[in-house]
């Protein structure tokens, strides 16, 4: 099963390096050219769903102006998955390519006369 959308995004954040909630917010909007905006609630749900599958892990925690950080970091399965991941969306992309680029019309597509 593939990754969603937003564990897609966190889990490429997080290849840089460890980040805290809201880093991985910013980075994964800036990141995906604001096409991914994730609210405080989604995130949150997708590293507890991320943890649980041993994909990224705890790495410290902090408080600042009197608030605690938590940082999460990408573990050596979490790498394997996101490199899986972006090798199936590249086969795809390659195959939508090479569908796009044939010289022949799409199947039941009618030939307009010239």
């Amino acid at each position: 099963m593939g990754l969603t959308t937003s564990s897609f995004w966190i889990l490429t954040v997080l290849a840089a390096g460890r980040r805290h909630g809201y880093q991985l917010m910013r980075e994964v909007d800036l990141r995906s050219g604001g096409a991914v905006a994730l609210k405080a609630t989604t995130l949150y749900a997708s590293l507890d769903r991320l943890e649980q599958d041993a994909l990224i892990e705890p790495d410290g925690e902090e408080i600042v102006d009197g608030r605690a950080r938590r940082y999460y970091r990408i573990t050596e399965l979490g790498r394997g998955r996101l490199a899986a991941e972006a090798g199936l969306l590249e086969s795809r992309a390659a195959a939508a390519r090479e569908t796009l680029s044939a010289d022949t019309p799409a199947a039941g597509a009618k030939e307009v006369p010239t």
